[in-house]
């Protein structure tokens, strides 16, 4: 349970290379924070970056006390950079989730403290426009949204949604209960259930430097969500097996019934190579789809920590004051 001088609520924001961002990113965080009337600090956390991130955190702790740092010992990726910044956090009303680079604006967190009432544990920020975005990355965060939506069986995800949201102290208590290495935030997010709110923005550029999420990181980051929340993946290969089963029974009566009717003229050589190229493929992407879920399991087998810190350093507030 958080320390009885905790303050009510704490900003996390996972950081990798954003020594350029980190002080325009602060500054405007401190004052959308000092008009909201509560107690608040917030928790930066250093993803093994290999700029000047942990210096510039260093230099916002020094100046103020809102500031609580943590370092990782190496990077060990954004969702579980979130994950020690949640378990950081000692909130007692709600946990503010955001990122350092300034394209969800902070001044948006205002409004998810004013929808923030009694009954409504996660007020999340729902993208109204993507700002900078290429239509690639926008085609495919649509595809993304909706794809999860009717794959995500019991578990509602809003769709443009990212992990930008306050959620409520038992909101948190109950996500961190959720240990697995393979974490798709978003998911888990929507996993725990509590009643939501949405709030509409319009999200912005970067303010500098360049995305660490390329399309083959998306990919993958796809792939972990879907994989994390559904084996609609191996029902598709079981029931594509058996589709190509009955599809070689049925041609199979063909060619028995051809050749009793009509002789047994000598196949050509391009069509049965397609044929064994065809069903060739399908093991393969089953087996890689077997191998997937297979390897998700090896990893939670081994009950290895989520990450390691390398500093933390708490904020200095003093939430009687």
């Amino acid at each position: 349970m958080p320390a009885p001088t905790a303050p009510a609520l704490t900003v996390v924001v996972p950081c990798f290379n954003e020594r350029d961002t980190l002080g325009t990113f602060h500054a405007r965080l401190s004052a959308v924070m000092a008009t909201i009337g509560r107690t608040w600090d917030v928790v930066y956390v250093d993803d093994g970056s290999g700029d000047d991130t942990f210096a510039v955190m260093t230099q916002l702790q020094a100046a103020d006390p809102h500031v609580a740092i943590a370092r990782l010992s190496r990077n060990f990726g954004k969702e579980i950079a979130l994950t020690a910044g949640l378990d950081l956090s000692r909130a007692t009303e709600g946990i503010v989730v955001i990122d350092a680079d300034l394209q969800d604006p902070p001044e948006v967190i205002a409004d998810l403290v004013a929808a923030f009432t009694d009954g409504v544990d996660t007020v999340y920020a729902q993208r109204r426009a993507r700002t900078g975005d290429s239509v690639a990355k926008r085609v495919t965060a649509h595809l993304f949204y909706r794809v999860m939506a009717r794959l995500g069986d019991r578990v509602a995800m809003p769709p443009d949604t990212g992990d930008f949201r306050l959620i409520s102290r038992r909101a948190l208590n109950a996500l961190l209960q959720l240990r697995e290495r393979h974490r798709f935030m978003k998911g888990l997010f929507a996993w725990v259930g509590f009643p939501a709110v949405a709030v509409l923005y319009d999200r912005a550029p970067r303010a500098a430097g360049r995305s660490s999420f390329n399309y083959w990181s998306l990919w993958n980051f796809a792939l972990e969500g879907i994989t994390s929340f559904t084996v609609w993946p191996l029902k598709v290969a079981t029931y594509l097996g058996l589709l190509v089963s009955v599809l070689s029974v049925l041609y199979g009566g063909k060619i028995v019934f051809g050749t009793l009717l009509f002789g047994n003229p000598v196949p050509g050589y391009p069509s049965l190579m397609s044929v064994i190229l065809f069903l060739g493929g399908i093991q393969l992407m089953t087996l890689g789809l077997i191998g997937e879920y297979l390897g998700r399991i090896f990893n939670e087998t081994k009950n290895r920590p989520l990450y390691i810190l390398r500093d933390a350093i708490p904020s200095r507030i003093d939430p009687a004051a």
